[in-house]
């Protein structure tokens, strides 16, 4: 992009104080142009790129109020004053925001009252608290953060995201995709990948309250969700309720121990593994784990780090298998942060 493409005002008094967004200044198209060469870089400084055909990064339909969770941070002083805002960017005083340009509109709306409900059930003991304040496709808005189980919500009070018809639930207290508005093109870049078929079955690993089996399961003969968290097994497991699905089936426990088992039982050898792991990536006997796996051919893994992508990539392909597809998507628009969404098979 050239030097001289005009500036954007940002929508954000706090911009530049603030850490979370870097890029309320310039135009979009620069934004994206920026992020795909710096993902480029980041895998380029691990491993040989020199081959690939990484496609140009997927726009965000909504550049502005698309997060569908935002954590706040909440301070008492010594004088009793109570603050919500955010951690600035260096060392000082939470910046007090009213809203949020880029949470969805019903929680950028919301902090102001937040601050004011907070307050009221702020025990004397509390001098600071993580407040998270979420929200989803419907009209439903909640809180959590004071107390151990303020972030637990009983099924009738999830949010949901609509997907094909069906609602994909979460909860306070699960993990899932901040950017709701860029999910149907993920859904959509998946699908079309041609390695789905009604032999395979689909092993959704750390799939959390199974978003992404949920996505492709009517293309494959099941989708088995492996999780640990209890929570998020229970959210999992009213989402295929709640839909009435039939060939999807979440399982309790550690990957490491649960996996195995279930391979020696299948017939066919093209299976599927999907990973979305957190910033950390994949350990390195997570890595090891699935170099090791028999009866899988393909490896869907969507990673928000492309440092830690690049380190997970080189373990894989010095195990034997080869990067097949790269498509970078901005789920974090206005902020440094990228998706990819990565194909690799085995050699």
């Amino acid at each position: 992009m050239p030097e001289s493409m005009p500036k954007e005002t940002p929508l954000c008094q706090f911009f530049g104080q603030c850490g979370g967004c870097q890029y309320q200044d310039i135009p979009y198209a620069e934004e994206l142009e920026r992020k795909g060469a710096a993902f480029k870089e980041a895998l380029a400084a691990r491993i040989d790129i020199a081959s690939w055909d990484i496609k140009p990064v997927v726009a965000s339909p909504k550049v502005y109020h698309y997060r569908n969770r935002l954590d706040l941070k909440l301070v008492r002083t010594r004088k009793g004053t109570i603050h919500v805002g955010y951690s600035p960017a260096s060392k000082g005083q939470i910046l007090e925001i009213e809203r949020c340009p880029i949470g969805m509109e019903k929680i950028a709306d919301y902090i102001i009252q937040l601050r004011a409900d907070a307050s009221a059930n702020l025990p004397e003991k509390y001098r600071m608290a993580n407040l998270t304040l979420r929200c989803g496709d419907g009209d439903k808005v909640f809180w959590g953060g004071i107390g151990r189980k303020s972030n637990h919500l009983s099924p009738e009070n999830y949010f949901y995201f609509s997907f094909q018809g069906k609602k994909i639930h979460y909860s306070l207290d699960t993990f899932f995709q901040a950017n709701l508005s860029i999910l149907p093109l993920l859904a959509e870049q998946m699908r079309a990948l041609p390695i789905w078929s009604k032999e395979v079955v689909v092993f959704d690993l750390y799939g959390g309250v199974g978003l992404l089996g949920l996505m492709v399961h009517d293309l494959v003969k099941g989708v088995i969700n492996i999780e640990e968290n209890t929570h998020a097994v229970s959210v999992a497991d009213y989402n295929v309720k709640s839909n009435s699905i039939e060939n999807v089936a979440t399982l309790e426990g550690r990957v490491e121990n649960v996996l195995p088992g279930l391979l020696d039982q299948l017939d066919c050898a093209d299976n599927i593994v999907i990973v979305d792991p957190p910033r950390a990536g994949l350990t390195e006997k997570a890595v090891a784990n699935i170099i090791g796996l028999t009866k899988v051919r393909h490896l869907l893994y969507l990673s928000c780090n492309p440092e830690t992508l690049a380190a997970n990539l080189s373990g894989l392909m010095a195990g034997g298998w080869a990067v097949a597809f790269v498509q970078p998507f901005d789920f974090f628009p206005r902020t440094r942060h990228l998706e990819a969404l990565v194909l690799l098979s085995r050699k």
